[in-house]
């Protein structure tokens, strides 16, 4: 998967979709998810670095990182690699 593009990203957590002309804010851990993200990491990577980050067990890490991917699908910010 991949960060669309055209999705303007701010250090401070903004992101805009001029196509559609949503815009959103997550938090810090999200903007780190998204920034290992838009670095082609693979989940186990992501995973890895978050876990020895944060006290968080390996399942709920698991759960929100996919409800987190949905989410930036839903709203068209990330694409597949294809």
């Amino acid at each position: 998967m991949k960060v669309k593009e055209n999705i303007a990203i701010s250090e401070s957590g903004y992101l805009f979709n001029p196509s559609t002309g949503e815009s959103f804010i997550v938090n810090p851990l999200g903007m780190e998810v998204l920034q290992l993200v838009k670095k082609d990491k693979s989940f186990e990577e992501i995973s890895r670095e978050i876990l020895s980050h944060y006290s968080v067990d390996t399942i709920t890490f698991e759960k929100d990182y996919q409800d987190f991917i949905h989410q930036l699908r839903q709203y068209l910010l990330i694409g597949s690699d294809e």
